[in-house]
């Protein structure tokens, strides 16, 4: 798989999460595994809501699980995903939300019509090459005054990591390990505001820290 294909990648990223999207959901229903990940996304929604009406995308929704939490903090929140078989559990999972398939490297809305947008743990599957123009069309959505939040896992080594099984199922996927420091000089790049910078240490058999970059689109 070549990462300098955009149908490459995006193809191998869609029929791995269609593989395991059942067992996926079962083990990690809401993707969140710590209080402080829970206080990150309350605190985004607070500056969401301050900043007015619009709307936050899910940007690599999985299950749904993340966006219900959105939606229970009193923000509007659709879910984009990938994967059609991880869309389908979420609309099941959540038929009060809408859910559909895309992806974050080729946002197909408007001009400014985000009050935020969510990537957890999601541009880890989107090549080096590919994160500057992702993260121009986040600017390009978000209303002036919008948040993004990151998360992510933190890395340094050069090609990431291949994964060929999981769950018992054949997969093609790869995973890019970033600093939050090159993250942030993205998103800066990109004219994005950066907020704050978190990182959470491994804990419970993780292997690597979790970053979370909160950034904003000037107002």
């Amino acid at each position: 798989m070549s990462d300098d294909s955009d149908t490459d990648f995006l193809r191998a990223t869609a029929s791995s999460y269609d593989v395991i999207a059942k067992d996926y959901a079962a083990r990690r229903p809401h993707g969140l595994s710590h209080p402080l990940e829970r206080s990150l996304i309350s605190a985004f929604a607070e500056l969401v809501t301050a900043n007015g009406p619009a709307p936050v995308a899910d940007l690599g929704s999985g299950p749904g699980g993340v966006t219900a939490l959105v939606q229970g903090l009193g923000v509007p929140v659709f879910g984009v995903d990938v994967s059609p078989a991880m869309v389908a559990l979420a609309r099941e999972a959540h038929p009060e939300l809408r859910f559909h398939v895309g992806s974050m490297t080729s946002l197909d809305l408007p001009d400014a019509t985000l009050g935020g947008i969510l990537a957890l743990h999601s541009t880890t599957h989107v090549p080096d090459g590919h994160l500057p123009a992702t993260f121009a069309g986040f600017r390009r959505t978000l209303v002036p005054g919008g948040h993004v939040l990151l998360a992510f896992r933190t890395g340094t080594e050069p090609g990431g990591l291949h994964l060929t099984e999981r769950f018992g199922h054949e997969i093609d996927l790869r995973y890019h390990w970033r600093t939050p420091e090159r993250m942030a000089s993205l998103l800066t790049a990109a004219g994005l505001d950066l907020v704050a910078t978190v990182v959470r240490e491994p804990r419970d058999g993780e292997t690597r820290p979790r970053a979370f970059l909160l950034a904003r689109r000037p107002g």
